[in-house]
């Protein structure tokens, strides 16, 4: 008999996510000035709130809003709604550094740089986003087409008409939407953004009658399946290395056009990346669901914080998108229905498959792997990926049938 668990699991129950949808505003010049103004007073308003939140150590939205609610409106000449959005981005810029802190992302309590970002307010650029909800926001998309229109607040009055424009896939699930919740206005290397929030139906995950699809994340090939199939970093590595070249002598110029040429470069890379991983996502995610299969991936939290390298190879590891493939991967596999698990990455490298033989010299090379119990020879990414479809399989079983996962004894 399934355990509660399953049976909630498996339940036919509508489970409701919350999709981000961005679409660009094309705005006329004079409401272009009019964004930018609102963007300025607004991240003003949030400083100098951040500043008196620090000071009094309210941190709490309710008191935050009790005590200055009335001073920001009158000092910024913000509207009502627009000066409750700048406190809840505030607090909740306080509520995201807390959990930093808490985590060691700024180092260990008493250390130089926990001290040095916890002892003083948060600031926020001059041109950073602002969220806006329904009242200070709303929009016209009609019935079909790639664009429409938006009507929202600004400190110069309300803008009426602006226009948008975005994926058509994008503006159905906005049509689709009664009421649009909270949408951030964005204004980056000179262009607008509104990234809207929306609640979406997640399909229901399937159960994986067909075992698991095993992924070996790695530098060299970014992803191995374990059918064999194999995503190449050779093309993202070179892109890498000659984008850092290219850095290095547009650094060394220090010339007023250098400085322009890297400020136009600096998200390209960053881009080209996330094409790479979406491709190589969306390939995995597609194989699973054909196959029936769920998929099972290393859980790599930490990675950086354990692994010990040369100094030559730093660049490499600290630049791997590992975290961003398995957050593609993660959604991508929700929007299908594909279940996907984590498991212990531990020996997965150095275990043979074939046999459950473990030693490190399993491994004679970074492609090659070769048991020495039972001489199987192989691609020691695609033994790894076949590692990892079997682990998944056993954190399969211990979730669907905890009553017989293994008991550890108390030490």
């Amino acid at each position: 008999m399934r355990s509660r668990l399953a049976r909630l699991l498996w339940c036919p129950t509508v489970i409701i996510v919350k999709q981000a949808v961005r679409v660009r505003v094309l705005p006329t010049p004079e409401q272009a000035a009019a964004l930018l103004a609102t963007l300025h007073t607004c991240d003003a308003a949030a400083s100098w709130l951040s500043g008196r939140m620090h000071a009094d150590r309210a941190l709490r939205k309710f008191d935050v809003q009790k005590r200055f609610y009335a001073e920001l409106r009158e000092r910024f000449g913000l509207a009502a709604q627009p000066a409750i959005r700048v406190i809840g981005k505030t607090v909740d810029a306080y509520t995201t550094l807390r959990a930093n802190l808490r985590a060691g992302n700024y180092g260990m309590p008493g250390s130089d740089r926990h001290r040095r970002v916890g002892g003083k307010p948060i600031s926020f650029r001059a041109e950073a986003g602002q969220p806006f909800d329904a009242r200070c926001l709303s929009w016209q998309l009609g019935d079909v087409g790639r664009g429409g229109t938006v009507s929202m607040w600004t400190v110069t009055g309300r803008l009426r008409g602006v226009r948008v424009v975005g994926d058509p896939g994008h503006l159905a699930l906005l049509r689709s939407q009664s009421v649009i919740g909270e949408t951030d206005l964005v204004y980056r290397d000179g262009v607008w953004f509104l990234h809207a929030v929306i609640d979406i139906p997640e399909p229901a995950a399937r159960e994986p009658l067909n075992g698991f699809l095993g992924v070996d994340l790695g530098i060299v090939n970014i992803a191995t399946t374990s059918d064999g199939d194999q995503m190449s970093g050779s093309r993202l590595n070179h892109y890498r290395k000659r984008q850092l070249r290219l850095r290095k002598r547009l650094q060394a110029k220090k010339t007023s056009s250098a400085r322009r040429l890297l400020k136009k470069r600096r998200r390209r890379e960053t881009r080209f990346t996330a094409d790479v991983n979406h491709q190589i996502s969306k390939g995995i995610v597609a194989e699973a669901e054909r196959t029936g299969r769920g998929i099972a991936v290393e859980n790599l939290t930490g990675i950086r914080a354990r692994v010990r390298l040369r100094k030559p190879q730093r660049a490499t590891l600290h630049t791997w998108a590992f975290a961003q493939l398995g957050q593609f991967l993660t959604y991508k596999a929700q929007r299908a229905g594909v279940m996907v698990v984590q498991v212990d990455p531990a020996y997965t490298s150095q275990t043979c498959h074939a046999c459950g033989h473990v030693d490190r010299r399993n491994r004679r090379s970074q492609a090659v792997f070769q048991c020495g119990r039972c001489d199987f020879v192989g691609h020691a990414d695609h033994n790894a990926a076949l590692n990892i479809a079997a682990r998944g399989v056993e954190c399969w079983g211990e979730v669907m049938r905890p009553h017989a996962a293994p008991i550890l004894a108390a030490s």
